[in-house]
């Protein structure tokens, strides 16, 4: 006969495991003053998963269970518009099925560009995902990451700053003492906003990081498929060709660039999907081709 006390302790070793499974720890993303930051009021909320007025960013990793991890590590920037982050769907959930794979993930909280909280908005939120890359890849042996397999993802404006941070690694915005480097090895964008220019941008994005009316230079050094260079990572896109938010010629010009530079690149369109993927194509089957493009890449083992 098994004894009470015993079930209760099989019991609770069963709920530690599924905890552990989902591990997540929030922290600060910089461990002292916030670069290129103006003293202000927290006016910070979250209703419903959709996070406004981030001035104080965050990194929350999430770890896969001990012993099924496989090394490869993906910073995922939420999207919103660069007005705000629809951090649970195109976050949390993201992260907990990366971990599914065994891969480790690190949700961005980035801050949303504005003149109350930030000296020059436009390379707050690049500031920010630059940090997270070093930052991953200075505790890789903590994580057990590897730290040549650390991707960065990214939705909608959240894939804009992706990009930006693949394509404009070697300009520092941040301190790095230790000349950590802040390339990512690989991008996963999705339906993100690449350009600023004429109709296929995203007039809000840009209004929000840019203002609105910004130079021509500024428009075109945001514009992240004239950045490209023979060193920018690899990347995988995923896009509707019916999204009238941020139109497929994002996602289209970038993959271009991408191989007019030798940079291997994979791209799927949806006929249908809408911007954000509302009701098809379903998470299982997006989601389900970019780690197969990660498998065929080498960022994850072969199943």
């Amino acid at each position: 006969m098994i004894k009470i006390s015993s079930l209760l302790a099989a019991v609770g070793l069963a709920q530690l495991l599924a905890v552990s499974a989902y591990a997540q720890t929030e922290m600060a993303l910089y461990p002292d003053r916030v670069p290129n930051a103006i003293q202000a009021e927290n006016q910070e909320t979250n209703e419903k998963g959709y996070v406004k007025n981030v001035s104080k960013p965050t990194l929350t990793a999430f770890l896969p269970a001990a012993g099924s991890g496989n090394g490869a590590a993906v910073i995922v920037c939420p999207g919103g518009g660069y007005g705000g982050l629809v951090i649970e769907r195109e976050g949390y959930r993201v992260a907990k099925e990366l971990n599914k794979a065994g891969t480790a993930a690190f949700v961005l909280k980035y801050r949303l560009p504005s003149d109350r909280i930030m000296k020059d908005k436009a390379i707050g939120p690049l500031q920010d995902a630059q940090q997270a890359i070093k930052t991953v890849r200075e505790k890789a042996k903590e994580w057990q990451v590897n730290p040549a397999k650390i991707g960065i993802m990214g939705f909608s404006a959240g894939g804009h700053l992706a990009s930006t941070a693949g394509t404009h690694y070697d300009s520092s915005f941040i301190d790095n003492p230790q000349k950590t480097s802040l390339r990512p090895d690989f991008m996963i964008l999705v339906y993100p906003v690449i350009s600023f220019e004429g109709k296929i941008g995203h007039k809000g994005s840009s209004a929000n990081l840019l203002g609105a009316s910004p130079s021509m230079e500024r428009i075109n050094y945001f514009s992240n498929d004239l950045q490209v260079t023979a060193t920018t990572p690899p990347a995988y896109l995923t896009h509707a060709g019916d999204d009238t938010v941020v139109p497929v010629s994002n996602s289209i010009r970038f993959y271009e660039a991408l191989l007019a530079k030798g940079i291997s690149a994979d791209m799927h369109i949806y006929s249908q999907g809408l911007h954000g993927y509302p009701k098809t194509p379903s998470f299982d089957e997006w989601f389900g081709r970019c780690l197969h493009w990660m498998r065929v890449s080498g960022f994850l083992p072969v199943q």
